[in-house]
């Protein structure tokens, strides 16, 4: 697709993962961590991919604190262990990171949302403690899946089924509240005015505050050998 963004649009990267603004993004601050080799899904991971992931979460939440005064975020995966299974349009593992600025996801949402993940279980799917053995199991079995981290809590829901990026929808009547009939699939929000309003405000924002993040790691670390 014509005009995708490249390499200038990546925040930071180390040898297995980089993070970038999403292309369609629901709300600023919006992020994609995404694998630099081919993975299907993080139920594929090992145990070194599982942790390098997670710490690139906690890293996203020190940049949110950093950019916006608060680390609270909600994480978001389709997981699909066969071809786009879990409501994935993409085969290749990638994690959605949005902030949230008041540590309450459903409160500016549409009215008596209260989260993605209440939203899920009121869909009947219920949600598991996603630990690196669970999401792996799932996949081993060949059984797709949902991936959220909400207020500090990430479970793991059925995905069999579900429809094409039914975490995105979730998210944006969460954050934002749908009433008024805004896209949630990125192939309809990318290149719209606002998205490309939101992914450079994304860039212009959350730069500095990768850099200061990578300047106080450094700094704690010389601390820590001293």
């Amino acid at each position: 697709m014509a005009d995708l963004p490249g390499e200038p649009a990546v925040l930071a990267a180390d040898d297995d993962f980089f993070l970038m603004p999403d292309l369609a993004p629901l709300v600023e601050g919006h992020l994609l961590l995404v694998a630099s080799r081919h993975v299907q899904c993080a139920g594929a991971f090992g145990k070194r991919l599982w942790a390098g992931a997670w710490q690139w979460r906690h890293r996203a939440g020190r940049v949110y604190q950093a950019a916006y005064g608060s680390s609270d975020l909600l994480l978001l995966e389709h997981g699909p262990a066969t071809s786009q299974g879990g409501g994935a349009c993409v085969d290749h593992v990638h994690w959605h990171l949005l902030p949230v600025p008041d540590g309450t996801s459903g409160e500016s949402g549409a009215p008596g949302v209260r989260s993605v993940r209440a939203l899920l279980e009121e869909q009947g799917l219920p949600g598991v403690p996603a630990t690196r053995d669970a999401v792996h199991r799932r996949y081993l079995a060949g059984r797709s899946y949902l991936m959220v981290e909400e207020q500090g809590l990430a479970t793991v829901h059925p995905g069999d089924g579900v429809a094409s990026q039914h975490l995105r929808r979730a998210a944006l009547r969460v954050l934002c509240g749908d009433a008024d009939g805004q896209p949630w699939r990125w192939q309809e929000r990318f290149g719209l005015p606002g998205s490309r309003v939101l992914f450079q405000r994304t860039l212009d924002v959350l730069r500095p505050a990768v850099a200061l993040d990578d300047e106080l790691q450094r700094a704690s670390r010389t601390a820590s050998h001293q």
